[in-house]
């Protein structure tokens, strides 16, 4: 199973070290100390951290800025398969993406739970909004 550094969680969840630091220390991350006695965050309850998180983010509001980009790094939050297809859910800061993707590849790339992956996307269409614009 993997495990992650303090800094590495703190990249996955789009917060700082220090920010990952004051959550274990509140009891809401559970870490453990590794034999150099570093603090590591194993892959399974990083994974199960950052879906709770989430679910708790409130949506972006109207008034701000966007446009969508093509990677998203983040961690395997669940992975369903049968013979044929697979079902990767990857949570990236306060994004969900699920991916179908051939059990083969699922197995190829040895994806699990608590992995980090970076879900790369592409479309025909990709919209960017400008909350305010006149369209024009």
């Amino acid at each position: 199973m993997p495990s992650y550094s303090i800094g590495q969680a703190a990249r996955l969840l789009g917060v700082s070290s220090e920010t990952v630091r004051r959550w274990a220390d509140g009891g809401q991350l559970r870490m453990e100390r590794e034999g150099g006695g570093n603090r590591t965050i194993d892959g399974v309850s990083l994974a199960a951290f950052a879906t709770e998180r989430a679910t708790a983010l409130p949506t972006a509001p109207e008034e701000v800025a966007t446009s969508v980009r093509n990677a998203f790094a983040g961690i395997v939050t669940a992975v369903r398969s049968d013979e044929v297809i697979a079902q990767v859910e990857v949570q990236s800061g306060p994004h969900r993406l699920v991916s179908l993707v051939s059990r083969e590849a699922v197995d190829e790339l040895g994806i699990a739970v608590g992995m980090a992956v970076t879900a790369r996307v592409k479309s025909t269409s990709v919209h960017v909004d400008r909350p305010g614009g006149n369209g024009s």
